[in-house]
């Protein structure tokens, strides 16, 4: 067995793909720029490490289930309402993770609210942060199998311990008070430690709507707008202006 085998032997079994594929191309560089055996172990693991990186960034995002991919590059800002288009600069740095602030957004459908907190949500898988994606119905579902199967233990740990959490879509379905106790309940574990993206298409003032009950939906609210941003996102839905201008064209 020669040098290359031994080599592709080992980085098989320590499971180094990179290393496997660019050795021998390393080599010949090497030899032709008459590297050091540093400079050669350094670009051999440097290989490896990128590889591994965009590996990790490919599986965050698989991991957060997105419902789609959108990036805010795509956002066609100028169509955002205001207070979209003045909070984003400062939101997409992503210093509200680190700061475990939260950010809710609320007004009509149709404004950018899924598109700006699923953007916001693969910008920070690229950058590191573990993310889960989730409506507020698909949630209580899930807490709610978790109940019948005795495993909420584990599935609060896991929504305490993400980065970032995106609640999508409160309001759209009305809750019973057990319900209600239940998002509030798991809400409140990420409460001034972790962030959280709610998107909502009612304003405070008309949560106890679907909530039911005052008491618990002031609570709640308390605990969500504590040092978050609060964006209000009413405007003409972005779907109606396509509308109209391809009837103008017309």
């Amino acid at each position: 067995m020669n040098e290359k085998d031994i080599i592709d032997m080992y980085a098989r079994e320590l499971k180094l793909a990179a290393v496997r594929e660019n050795v021998a191309i390393l080599a010949e560089d090497a030899v032709r720029g008459q590297w050091s055996c540093l400079t050669f172990l350094r670009r051999l693991l440097e290989e490896e490490v990128t590889r591994r990186r965009e590996r990790s960034k490919i599986t965050r995002i698989h991991r957060a289930d997105f419902p789609q991919m959108k990036y805010l590059e795509e956002l066609k800002r100028e169509e955002l309402p205001l207070e979209g288009q003045m909070i984003l600069p400062e939101v997409e740095t992503l210093a509200f993770i680190k700061e475990g602030r939260s950010i809710v957004m609320y007004g009509n459908p149709g404004t950018g609210k899924t598109h700006t907190a699923i953007g916001l949500g693969i910008k920070a898988c690229l950058e590191g942060y573990s993310v889960f994606f989730t409506s507020v119905p698909h949630l209580l579902t899930m807490i709610r199998e978790a109940k019948t199967e005795k495993t909420l233990g584990n599935l609060e740990n896991k929504f305490e311990r993400y980065d970032l959490v995106i609640c999508d879509e409160l309001g759209y379905v009305g809750f019973d008070k057990e319900s209600a106790e239940m998002l509030f309940n798991h809400l409140s574990l990420r409460t001034g430690k972790k962030s959280t993206i709610i998107t909502t298409n009612l304003p405070f003032t008309r949560w106890e709507e679907v909530l039911k009950d005052k008491v618990l939906c002031s609570a709640l609210v308390d605990r969500l707008c504590h040092k978050a941003y609060l964006v209000n996102m009413t405007g003409t839905s972005y779907r109606i202006k396509e509308t109209r201008k391809i009837i103008n064209n017309k």
